[in-house]
């Protein structure tokens, strides 16, 4: 049932129409079919469909294949994956890379792949027509992997099984326990002694990250470290110091994930408080005067209609006339 369900994945790809028909002065050739090297690894970053397709100029022509994933986290991976080794990489947050006569360029949930003589305004041109582009933000885990002697390139992503056995197979599935909904961002980091991989994991609790963190410390030769909800761990690493000065590295800051909208001016809130204790002092001031006259008015009209005695008598007590002896 898996290998017919990706049989019908590829079908459905190869058919889906993702890059338009012309780029400019290019004209789109018939598309052609797009083979998957690992359809396994493919399926668990979430692929969704492909196209690969020739442009041609009277004079010039280039080759581009399109991957669409279900969100930007498997598309991420993917580039991630198929970068070159030797790839001159732009800086984070812009996922592009480029040898001599190749683009990789992820955008979205969209992978893009350009080889030939194309047009310096390609992939402006193909992000301005691709459909169903969902641009949600990269998962923080990969800005934890420290840069220090990291290997250029050697960065991968694990969402899953199939990945982590990839680039890691000496962690089983199951410790990894992906059900907890755990991720990874791995790393090849050069040492003297020789080069050794760096996992960090990643859980939605403190408290997980804790339990896996045992499990992890169980693996032999490995070398473990929990900060917040991280596991960052070595397997049998050529020099055990290096290892651990790696780890040290690792630090988890829980205001890189705080999204909370701050006031652009905390004074404000205040103002206004004072403000609105002033509009309601206002008001209690009229609604009293405003029943002040009311029941002035009341008491005179009641008087003028005899149902009332004069309300401006009074007894006047005269003290100050009497004498007395001294």
């Amino acid at each position: 049932m898996r290998y017919v369900c990706l049989i019908v994945l590829m079908a459905s790809a190869a058919s889906a129409a993702i890059l338009p028909d012309s780029l400019g002065d290019f004209q789109k050739s018939a598309p052609k079919s797009l083979a998957l090297p690992d359809q396994a690894l493919y399926s668990e970053y979430g692929l969704e469909a492909t196209e690969q397709a020739e442009f041609t100029s009277p004079d010039k022509h280039f080759t581009a294949t399109a991957w669409r994933f279900h969100d930007s986290t498997g598309a991420m991976a993917m580039f991630q994956f198929r970068r070159p080794s030797g790839a001159v990489t732009a800086k984070p947050p812009e996922l592009s890379a480029r040898t001599a006569d190749e683009l990789l360029y992820a955008f979205g949930n969209y992978l893009f792949q350009v080889t030939g003589s194309a047009p310096p305004d390609v992939m402006d041109l193909i992000l301005n027509a691709a459909p169903k582009v969902e641009k949600a933000a990269l998962p923080a885990l990969v800005a934890f992997l420290p840069p220090e002697n990291l290997v250029a390139n050697s960065e991968r992503y694990v969402v899953g099984p199939v990945s982590l056995q990839r680039f890691e197979p000496r962690i089983a599935p199951s410790l990894a326990a992906f059900h907890m909904g755990a991720e990874a961002q791995l790393g090849t980091y050069r040492t003297p002694r020789g080069d050794m991989t760096l996992a960090i994991f990643n859980y939605p609790t403190p408290n997980m990250a804790r339990e896996r963190y045992e499990e992890f410390q169980k693996i032999p030769g490995a070398v473990a470290k929990r900060t917040g909800p991280l596991v960052a761990v070595v397997i049998s690493p050529p020099d055990a110091d290096a290892a651990e000065r790696l780890l040290g590295l690792v630090r988890y800051e829980a205001n890189l994930t705080i999204n909370e909208r701050v006031p652009k001016d905390e004074t404000k809130g205040f103002a206004n408080t004072i403000l609105n204790m002033l509009y309601l002092a206002g008001l209690l001031i009229g609604l009293s005067v405003v029943v002040g006259i009311g029941l002035g008015g009341f008491k005179i009209l009641l008087h003028r209609m005899g149902l009332r005695e004069d309300p401006g008598t009074m007894t006047v007590l005269r003290l100050g006339d009497k004498t007395g002896p001294r």
